[in-house]
This record gives C-alpha cells, sequence and structure tokens, in this order.
C-alpha cells in the first residue's frame, strides 16, 4: 500500500497498520478498520516539564485531556461557536485561559466588568454542564517528584500514559465498539517526535492496567495540531487545565473554576479515575 503526504517525514509499517508522521500531525491508519462508535481526546498543558529549573511559585505539571464522543463534540463546537459570536461576532477568536484571566488581546472587552459577568456565566454553563465531556488528568508535583524520583525523567511522557490508560477505561465503560482519535497540542517539531515515538512504545508495550492489544483495539489516529488551527476541543482542555492544577497546588483555596468542571472528571465504579497526582500526596484531594 502507497502513503502520500505532503512533506512526509517518516513511515513506519506493519502487517495491520501504518504510521504517518506529516508536518502537521501524525495519522494511523487501519486496513481492517470496521465502523466503530467515535471518540476523541483533545490534550493540553497547564505549566512547563522542566525539573531542572522551574517558577518555585508554580512547581506544577498538569497534563489534561478532554474525551468526548462525536455528538458531544458537535454539540460543544456549536455552543462555542454561538459564544463567540455573541461576545465578538467572530468565531475565529481563540479561548486561552491565559488571555481570559489576564484580558489580554481579544479580551479586553472583559474590563467592562457587566460583560465579563455575563461572559463567565455564558462560559461557566457550557463547563458546568453535566455529561458534555469528560476529563482525565495527570499532575506532577515538581518538588515532592524531584525528591522521589529525580530530575531526568520525561514527565510529560509519564502523564500521557495515564492519559492513554485512563481513556481506554473510559472507552471500555462507554462503548463495546469505540474508537478513539488523541488530538494534542503541537509543542514543536522536536517535542512533537519525540511525544510520537513514546506513544509508538506504548502501543508495542501497553501501560500496568492495559495490555499493547487493548490500546491498540480502541485508539486509531494521534495528531498534533496548532492552537493557530481554532480547534474546540483543545481550547476547552486548556480551560479545564488550569483550575485542575490550582486546586492540586491550592486544595484549601476557594476555587470556583474547579468547582465547575469538577463532576465532569472521569469517575468509574465511585472512584474518582479522572484525577491523577505525583507523588499521591498524603491526603485525598
Amino acid at each position: 500500500m502507497i502513503v502520500q503526504g505532503r512533506k512526509s517525514f517518516l513511515v513506519i509499517t506493519s502487517r495491520n497498520r501504518i504510521f504517518v508522521n506529516l508536518t502537521h500531525g501524525v495519522r494511523l491508519m487501519n486496513r481492517d478498520m470496521a465502523d466503530k462508535d467515535k471518540y476523541y481526546m483533545f490534550i493540553d498543558e497547564c505549566g512547563d516539564q522542566n525539573l531542572s529549573a522551574f517558577d518555585e511559585n508554580f512547581p506544577i505539571f498538569t497534563l489534561c485531556g478532554v474525551l468526548m464522543s462525536h455528538g458531544q463534540l458537535r454539540a460543544m463546537e456549536n455552543k462555542i461557536t454561538a459564544l463567540k459570536k455573541k461576545f465578538w461576532g467572530d468565531k475565529t477568536v481563540i479561548l486561552h485561559s491565559r488571555d481570559i484571566r489576564k484580558c489580554d488581546k481579544e479580551f479586553k472587552i472583559l474590563f467592562d466588568l457587566d460583560i465579563k459577568k455575563q461572559f463567565y456565566e455564558a462560559l461557566d454553563a457550557i463547563l458546568g454542564e453535566p455529561n458534555a465531556y469528560t476529563a482525565v488528568s495527570c499532575s506532577i508535583l515538581k518538588e515532592p517528584y524531584i525528591r522521589q524520583f529525580g530530575r531526568f525523567n520525561d514527565i510529560y511522557g509519564q502523564s500521557l500514559s495515564f492519559l492513554i490508560e485512563r481513556s481506554v477505561f473510559f472507552l471500555d465503560d462507554a462503548s463495546e465498539n469505540a474508537d478513539m482519535h488523541i488530538m494534542a497540542e503541537m509543542r514543536g517539531k522536536q517535542q512533537d517526535r519525540n511525544l510520537l515515538n513514546y506513544y509508538n512504545k506504548l502501543r508495542d508495550i501497553g501501560t500496568h492496567w492495559v495490555t499493547p492489544e487493548r490500546l491498540q483495539s480502541h485508539i486509531r489516529k494521534f495528531d498534533f495540531l496548532s492552537k493557530k488551527q481554532n480547534v474546540t476541543g483543545l481550547q476547552l482542555a486548556d480551560l479545564i487545565a488550569y483550575p485542575i492544577t490550582q486546586h492540586l497546588l491550592y486544595p484549601d483555596r476557594v476555587n470556583f473554576a474547579y468547582d465547575i468542571v469538577k463532576d465532569n472528571i472521569y469517575v468509574s465504579d465511585d472512584k474518582k479515575l479522572g484525577l491523577k497526582v505525583i507523588p499521591q500526596p498524603e491526603k485525598d484531594i
């Protein structure tokens, strides 16, 4: 089988699957794919993965994944588009947590307190809607992590492993015939290549709780997308990652943003499996 793609720089084949790494993403195609229930996971981060030098006031890294079925994604896209058109008359505005908090760029309109109140009420209604999405996250508390494991681990890859593992749990719960497409934000050619290698390794060896066969049966595509592409799912992951991170840094503080999203964090058998902290705190958060 011949695979063609503009600016393709890596092709890896096996008996049943073909990986094509393109300038704008990574695509996995399976020759014997059957029709399945379509799910998506969008991944974004809060903080940086640097363990050698980091901000002592923000000693944490969070990788956040947002899971949605095809129907949930279409509904979310419609709601986010309607929100943008209401406040900007333009669906191309990109929702970015930092810009919103700082009232920067397009969000300078939030200096008007009446508009700010209306915007947050509308956004909170979207983020807090039950069963609109499911969140999974993995957070690294850098100071205790370094004391226990050192400074040389790939905490992005470690966090990705958790997100993929828990997404498989979620798919097992959601459907007997589920197929998932993962989309992560681009971070740079070398970083994306390293992450692709880590992902391919997971497909080959699995995780502690998920066999390679089980993982491969559910996850079919892994793409890198730019924030500039205005992808609703990536914007949603960005908006959810920050309140989760703040909650884990300061669990005793009032955090209305976390209260909005917390009920959509993945739960199975009454256990909050979608909120992972490494190292595990002495008390539940």
